[in-house]
């Protein structure tokens, strides 16, 4: 199956950080700051973002890996923006970029590669796994 997705291509998510996306409330640490995981599911979602109108019906996509760095410290109450860009289409995976910042400049940047899988498919393998 073919997919119309353009490299080059980029979306941008905005949000301000509550404590529910701290390093206390999720448990990766012990101080109220953006959580490195939060981080990373933002940074997850808004690439997924980025293609999923472009796919079939019962298409989505997965991730399969992540190498960010986490650069530096958002307090409550900070404004995030993350940006992913599509740098790369081979076939069903696909290569980003990806980066978020606060109103202090980057706070973590890396790459993220998605897989495109038919939705019942892959839930169907994952149940008789």
């Amino acid at each position: 199956m073919e997919f119309n997705l353009n490299e080059g291509t980029s979306y941008i998510k905005e949000f301000k950080v509550t404590e529910n996306e701290t390093a206390i409330k999720m448990g990766s640490g012990d101080l109220e700051v953006y959580a490195t995981p939060a981080m990373i599911a933002l940074m997850e979602n808004v690439s997924k973002s980025l293609v999923i109108e472009e796919l079939p019906s019962g298409y989505t996509t997965v991730g399969i890996d992540m190498s960010v760095k986490h650069i530096k410290s958002s307090p409550i109450g900070a404004n995030i923006k993350c940006k992913s860009t599509l740098t790369k289409v081979d076939g069903k995976k696909l290569f980003f970029d990806v980066e978020a910042s606060d109103d202090q400049g980057t706070i973590g940047k890396g790459s993220h590669i998605r897989f495109i899988v038919n939705s019942e498919d892959f839930m169907r393998k994952t149940k008789n796994c």
